[in-house]
């Protein structure tokens, strides 16, 4: 079984559903990915699909051996499925990976990528704290307060939540619902909020 696929994620939208309620639902494209290596356990130790994504230019262009020697200037991202040993030798190096085909609509994914970079922000923000009182005289305002306890040691407690840069870390949101599969335009509508700004990539991982 495969571990899952890889997306693009486009942005958000709205859909009905049968009982005419609003669901917000989170666009992923699966378009363009192509099978750039066979990873077997005799060889790798492992067994993994690789996978590719082509860059706009080379979507409509045949594929070319040559391609393999320089992924980076063919394709946008090289990424890795695992999978079991038997099932990926069915697949063919330079052939469309149709990832789509593993998902039905109705089933839970797990869902992983890059949270939004926020860059350095404080802890009103970053951390969600309250900031002092608007009244009175308080002079606290949004900083963070007294840092620790340790006044003769001269430190501060680790772990202690200051401010700091924000974002650009790796999340995942569990148990998401698919609401629909397109395979015409190679796109899932997945409920609810997906991590990652639009165009990021996402791991698209079955339950």
């Amino acid at each position: 079984m495969m571990d899952g696929l890889w997306g693009r994620k486009i942005g958000m939208t709205q859909v009905f559903a049968e009982n005419r309620s609003v669901v917000p639902v989170t666009v992923i494209d699966t378009s363009h990915w192509m099978v750039t290596q066979i990873k077997t356990k005799e060889n790798d130790g492992y067994a993994a699909l690789q996978v590719s994504n082509l860059r706009d230019r080379y979507c409509d262009k045949p594929f070319d051996l040559a391609w393999l020697k320089e992924l980076t200037k063919y394709f946008i991202e090289t990424k890795e499925i695992l999978s079991k040993n038997d099932e990926i030798m069915s697949f063919e190096v330079g052939t469309s990976f149709d990832g789509l085909s593993l998902l039905q609509e109705g089933e839970a994914l797990d869902i992983m990528g890059m949270t939004t970079g926020r860059g350095f922000q404080g802890c009103v923000k970053r951390h969600s704290f309250s900031g002092g009182k608007a009244s009175h005289g308080d002079k606290v305002g949004r900083r963070p307060g007294s840092l620790s306890f340790m006044r003769s040691q001269g430190r501060v407690i680790k772990g202690k939540k200051l401010p700091g840069h924000m974002g650009v870390q790796q999340r995942m949101m569990k148990n998401l619902k698919i609401i629909k599969v397109a395979p015409e335009s190679h796109i899932v509508l997945v409920k609810g909020s997906v991590p990652g700004r639009t165009g990021s990539l996402v791991f698209m991982r079955k339950r």
